[in-house]
């Protein structure tokens, strides 16, 4: 998102689904409160936020969504109206960074899953956070290649600290964002995973494959 939001021909939008998320599952996240206030609770109005027109008319409208939002009831019709790219990133990874904010998380939080859901219906170009940290400028001059958007060299760095479209929820999760100015060296060290959460990660894993084989 960060990296998106650094084009000058983009406009960002951080997880417009979570209110609605927090509305239907009763799920307590930190910020619970500021979240609901802070976005439509239904996702029929976000749908249609989503795909209609933006003032001022940017070339690209970067949606980062969090795939465990889309619950079932959600229609998925709206969609196709979209351009999909997928982020995946290693499961043990995911637990591991998870667990230190919420210390059960199920395979539902995660959302590979739905992620896999989305690939299978509609496609599109699938990268690795690890390949972005390996090579940043080939990993997304491969992506904006796909998307039809052309590479922005902008998308390597960015000032550090909060922006304006960063969700109300960013105190509680985007700390390392906030300090960074651009993508951190890779780091080879495998996941510290908890033992209870071990067979989270293997359940997980599957999706990921699926995902993987794919990745630019």
């Amino acid at each position: 998102m960060r990296s998106f939001g650094s084009r000058a021909d983009t406009v960002v939008v951080d997880e417009p689904l979570y209110a609605h998320y927090l509305a239907v599952t009763g799920i307590d996240h930190p910020g619970r409160a500021e979240i609901m206030a802070s976005q439509p609770r239904r996702w029929e109005d976000v749908a249609g936020a989503l795909t209609g027109p933006l003032p001022g008319d940017p070339a690209v409208y970067y949606q980062k969504h969090m795939t465990h939002h889309l619950l079932p009831a959600i229609g998925r019709e709206w969609l196709g109206a979209l351009t999909h790219a997928f982020l995946i990133r290693d499961p043990g990874h995911v637990v591991a960074s998870y667990a230190r904010v919420r210390g059960e998380p199920t395979l539902e939080d995660l959302g590979y899953p739905q992620q896999a859901e989305i690939f299978r219906a509609y496609g599109g170009p699938v990268v690795d956070a690890a390949d972005v940290l390996r090579d940043p400028a080939g990993t997304l001059g491969r992506l904006c290649d796909a998307l039809g958007i052309g590479f922005d060299p902008a998308m390597l760095a960015w000032p550090p600290g909060p922006r304006d479209d960063d969700g109300v929820w960013a105190p509680h999760w985007y700390a390392s964002v906030w300090k960074s100015t651009g993508f951190a060296p890779y780091d080879p060290s495998p996941a510290e995973v908890p033992d209870r959460l071990r067979p989270l990660v293997e359940a997980a894993r599957p999706y990921y494959d699926e995902l993987a084989l794919h990745r630019l």
